[in-house]
């Protein structure tokens, strides 16, 4: 017996080709989805993560600076302890400043030069008087600007020729001078002393003969 198929068994094979079609791309969708939720998720942890990580930084720099402000609050009151201390120690040694200034001008006075007027208002100190020569006042310059710790800033306000009557009745030329130079507090006088005589203790020692 001969058997034939009636059925439209191509159109049977289409559907089952689309069916098969529509299931894997329904199963494609569904992986897809759950492939790009997982991701989603994933990327939402992380930026939570990093947010609350961010919180605690912001925190963390808050804290820190609070505590950058007190530090330097504290340093300024430290600073204003270290000035008010300072303000002492200078006002204890402004005592002693009259007697360095007449002690250190007597040192420093070349001969030939007469201290007439002498006019101290805190550390600047006016000279006038009368020289020999403008020579001597020269080197009274020198010796206030470099031979002691105690004066500092010699200036040259003014210089005037004129003449004075020796007991011999003979007139005799004169330069009539006004200084202004700035008188030195201990503490600034010490701190200049120091680095000349760290300078001058390797120059002994490399003079000093050396013994076999």
């Amino acid at each position: 017996m001969i058997l034939i198929n009636l059925l439209p068994h191509r159109e049977a094979a289409r559907k089952r080709r689309r069916d098969i079609f529509n299931v894997s791309l329904a199963g494609s969708a569904l992986l897809g989805g759950l492939i790009a939720g997982t991701i989603f998720l994933w990327y939402e942890s992380e930026i939570s993560a990093q947010q609350n990580s961010n919180q605690i930084i912001a925190s963390e720099i808050t804290k820190l600076e609070g505590q950058i402000k007190e530090i330097a609050g504290l340093e300024g009151e430290i600073a204003a302890l270290k000035a008010r201390q300072q303000a002492v120690e200078d006002l204890q040694s402004d005592r002693n400043l009259p007697v360095h200034l007449l002690t250190e001008l007597v040192k420093q006075l070349p001969d030939g030069i007469f201290v007439s007027k002498m006019v101290q208002v805190d550390q600047s100190v006016t000279l006038t008087g009368t020289a020999q020569s403008n020579e001597r006042v020269a080197e009274l310059l020198r010796n206030l600007g470099s031979n002691t710790p105690w004066f500092s800033k010699p200036e040259l306000i003014e210089i005037v020729a004129g003449s004075i009557t020796l007991p011999t009745k003979e007139q005799k030329r004169v330069s009539n001078f006004v200084i202004k130079v700035r008188l030195m507090r201990s503490s600034e006088a010490e701190k200049a002393v120091a680095p000349a005589a760290g300078a001058s203790a390797p120059a002994a020692a490399a003079s000093s003969p050396v013994k076999k």
